[in-house]
């Protein structure tokens, strides 16, 4: 009888393992059915800032809800490095070529989605305005959803459509999209008024990574060193000319030549290196003004400098700005797209001028001659900063995708 309770028992404990097991598969059958599909396509995961951030949003979104690929159309960039191991990653070409856009518009955009997107997804998303965003309008399937990422101010018809093959096929294919998102209230309102746009469309910051840019920020600095005895200017971003920093070359020399001691660090690599030196040259700043190149951790640099400063002729959400206010350095711009959001209509939290050289002198001599300013504005900064934490945006954008 003892052998037969035993026996009966453990065939109890067998079936009891069985069910429980059965059940957690069960549910994660349900959870995998649940998941979302995702595929975010980018030209490039360069070292632009809309990359840096596509990078840091998926990084950091729930995987539990989302199955997440991002593509690229030419592999090579180098944010590709931090997208975390199990973010599915694809390239169609191997490296970026000249004229790509051009020769894209030689195929219609059904034909480019059936050549670079294989595979069904839930929702595919163009994060860049441009070739992707014509690419992803070719979609016919009518069980996946489009999303379109718009990152920079859309001033005329002839800009919005460059990538495609007339404003009229660019106004029909941002139109085959489900949700519009833009990087700032500014982008959003040019980018309705050139447009007659008809889908739904909303704004969505930048995600940063917080924590990350707090811890990065500490290490030590190898290749320049700070002058203690004035202040030094930073600013980040490709060096191509619509980042304007020969305005901040010649900003720089004008300061000096008034008495106003300062030092400028520019971090980046582009096209415009070699111009950008013989400014330098020009106005015999070579000792006072460095081009440092690209580094993977600007923010060392950042939280070192007493100044940030962006003299763009355009931007979308400045991606260099908002990691300026995390790590609490007073910011001086000129005013593009989303700056008055970011700082206040009444330079709230960094002073925003005329998007031109003198208002840019002004402003910049003003925050280093004016007593306490720097102080003050240090202050406000990491208070705003907190507004553009990892967790906010990454969480807006996800009920965003769950919402569509």
């Amino acid at each position: 009888m003892l052998a037969i309770k035993l026996f009966n028992s453990k065939i109890e404990m067998i079936a009891l393992a069985f069910v429980y097991f059965t059940y957690k598969i069960l549910i994660e059958i349900k959870l995998m059915y649940k998941m979302k599909k995702i595929l975010f396509l980018i030209p490039t995961l360069g070292q632009g800032g809309a990359e840096k951030v596509l990078v840091n949003l998926v990084n950091n979104m729930d995987r539990s809800k989302f199955d997440i690929t991002v593509q690229v159309l030419f592999k090579g960039g180098v944010n590709e490095q931090f997208l975390k191991s199990d973010i599915k990653f694809k390239y169609y070409y191997k490296k970026q070529f000249r004229g790509n856009s051009k020769y894209l518009c030689l195929f219609s955009p059904e034909r480019l989605y059936k050549k670079f997107i294989k595979e069904k997804y839930d929702i595919i998303i163009s994060y860049l305005e441009g070739p992707t965003a014509r690419i992803v309008s070719g979609c016919t399937n009518l069980n996946t959803k489009l999303v379109s990422w718009i990152h920079v101010e859309q001033h005329t018809k002839a800009q919005l459509s460059s990538s495609f093959r007339s404003f009229s096929e660019a106004e029909k294919c941002y139109n085959k999209y489900d949700m519009t998102v833009c990087v700032s209230e500014y982008v959003k309102r040019d980018f309705s008024d050139i447009l007659n746009f008809k889908k739904p469309i909303q704004v969505l910051y930048n995600t940063n990574e917080t924590n990350q840019i707090l811890e990065k920020s500490n290490e030590k600095i190898d290749d320049y060193v700070f002058d203690k005895s004035c202040k030094t200017i930073v600013a980040v971003g490709t060096l191509k000319k619509s980042k304007g920093f020969d305005r901040l070359i010649r900003v720089h020399k004008r300061l000096l030549d008034n008495s106003i001691d300062n030092k400028v660090i520019i971090l980046g690599r582009g096209s415009e290196k070699d111009n950008l030196l013989n400014f330098i040259n020009e106005y015999g700043v070579n000792k006072s003004c460095k081009l440092l190149g690209y580094n993977t951790n600007p923010y060392k640099y950042i939280k070192k400098s007493d100044i940030f400063v962006c003299t763009s002729f355009a931007e979308g959400f400045s991606t260099a700005a908002t990691e300026a206010l995390i790590l609490g350095t007073p910011v001086v711009t000129v005013e593009v797209s989303g700056m008055k959001e970011m700082l206040g209509e009444n330079n709230e939290y960094g002073i925003v001028t005329e998007n031109d050289e003198d208002a840019l002198y002004e402003g910049i001599r003003k925050m280093l001659t004016t007593p306490n300013l720097l102080e003050a504005y240090a202050a406000k900064a990491k208070e705003r900063g907190k507004a553009f934490s990892t967790e906010k945006t990454v969480k807006a954008v996800e009920e965003m995708l769950l919402s569509i």
